[in-house]
């Protein structure tokens, strides 16, 4: 048992904010909330919080932990007028250069960051061409040793070898989804690594992708997640090549369901996002990257019902997200405020709930022991009524203390429980190893 003593509680949604509290963890959950508690069983530890600040955990709904080791990347790489050739000169070089060695550490390096920035759980979607089979049971090893929760999946596509890439990635996706379907039955909710199935973008998966894709949902119990309309590109090829809008061909191959999660969606009909709200099915929007890539602006998502915020990559900082997210919205003279932007960032819990079987998101018994503290100095009266004012302006990753993710503290007082300097010196290596590698790629 973990007793945390004198909490400052805050809720996302709906917001509250109650000092004085206690919060006692047995195991994975939750047990009980409230002031001065006295356990009737014994206690391992006793942390005295002072008032510090405590939320529910910090989910990052999209990422890509594979391309960790681009930052400030030295490879030779041609200019990139558009979206399109980005992906081909950037990207699609940089995953054919992964091995095993260099994934382990992009994944590893990757979950130790998100904890750092509060980030209790990322859903990763993952691609390595070259080391495709057992990809994703390394990535589980690298979330498992740092202590982070996660879902993760592999790209399905065809855009280097064809229908046998196809198949390769389709095969990945299934055997790492029983693999963790046998661990949900035995391990009494301990585990901490879910799978979702995979597919790049339409633009890659043609329709005998669309159908295997398909089977495995079926065979899996589990939702697709899948790049969707990011650029203008992906909608035109769909109305080229198979006369239909993005989100239509893919629910016509029976694959938008409440499980699946799409990323992107700039630039969907109306008719889709009525389809994602039909199936309640969530779009996970990515500003950052969206801004980085110079793909353009979602205007549309007050439209749809199920929201989150991810980075596609661009770190796990979901305190950043959310203000970037909202920033640019404002930008954009959208009407949204920073409640509804702390609305997104809370519902990546909501897609833990569906994949996990079990309540995230709140501060409450019952619920999974997935917390973030703070030691936020705040220089205004911090209410429940202006908490996403507070986020959006001030509360940053850096007032982040300590991270309980699961009933484990898995960093406290901005520590790890293990020295992390030789994992981020062999990281480096690993970098410098794979920009050198892109290079030797034609």
């Amino acid at each position: 048992m973990i007793l945390l003593k004198n909490a400052t509680l805050a809720e996302f949604e709906p917001s509250g904010l109650t000092s004085g509290l206690d919060i006692l963890i047995d195991g994975t959950e939750i047990t009980a909330v409230g002031p001065n508690l006295t356990p009737t069983a014994p206690v391992k530890r006793i942390l005295d919080l002072k008032g510090k600040l405590v939320t529910p955990g910090l989910v990052c709904s999209h990422n890509h932990f594979y391309s960790g080791l681009a930052r400030g990347i030295t490879a030779k790489i041609k200019p990139c007028p558009d979206f399109v050739s980005a992906l081909q000169n950037l990207w699609w070089r940089l995953d054919r250069a992964i091995d095993e060695e260099i994934l382990y550490y992009s994944g590893l390096t990757c979950a130790l960051e998100a904890i750092r920035c509060g980030t209790t759980a990322v859903i990763d979607h993952h691609a390595s061409p070259a080391f495709i089979k057992g990809s994703l049971r390394l990535l589980k090893q690298a979330f498992e040793e740092a202590g982070l929760r996660g879902i993760t999946c592999f790209e399905t596509t065809d855009r280097n070898h064809g229908l046998a890439e196809v198949e390769a990635g389709v095969e990945e996706n299934v055997e790492f989804a029983v693999l963790c379907e046998k661990e949900k039955r035995t391990s009494q909710g301990a585990y901490l690594v879910e799978a979702m199935i995979g597919g790049h973008a339409p633009v890659t998966m043609p329709d005998e992708a669309l159908k295997l894709l398909k089977e495995a949902l079926d065979e899996t119990g589990r939702g697709l997640h899948v790049h969707v309309a990011e650029d203008r590109y992906d909608v035109s090829y769909s109305h080229h090549h198979y006369g239909k809008d993005v989100i239509q061909r893919l629910a016509d191959f029976g694959l938008i369901n409440n499980k699946a999660l799409l990323a992107h969606g700039l630039y969907l009909s109306d008719q889709d996002i009525a389809l994602l709200n039909e199936h309640h099915a969530y779009l996970v929007h990515n500003a950052r990257s969206n801004m980085n890539n110079t793909v353009g602006y979602n205007a549309k998502l007050a439209q749809l019902n199920h929201v989150a915020l991810g980075t596609d990559g661009m770190g796990s900082d979901m305190l950043e997200e959310c203000k970037f997210a909202y920033f640019k919205h404002k930008d954009a003279g959208g009407p949204l405020w920073p409640d509804s932007y702390l609305r997104f960032l809370h519902n990546g819990n909501d897609l833990l709930s569906r994949y996990f079987g079990a309540p995230f998101g709140r501060i409450a018994k019952g619920y999974k022991a997935d917390l973030t503290i703070f030691d936020y100095q705040s220089p205004t009266p911090l209410l429940a009524q202006n908490i996403a004012g507070h986020i959006a302006f001030g509360l940053n990753s850096r007032d982040v203390a300590t991270v309980i993710i699961n009933g484990n503290i898995v960093l406290e007082n901005r520590q790890f429980p293990f020295d992390v300097t030789s994992i981020y010196e062999k990281s480096r290596q690993a970098a410098q190893r794979l920009w050198d590698r892109m290079d030797d790629l034609k």
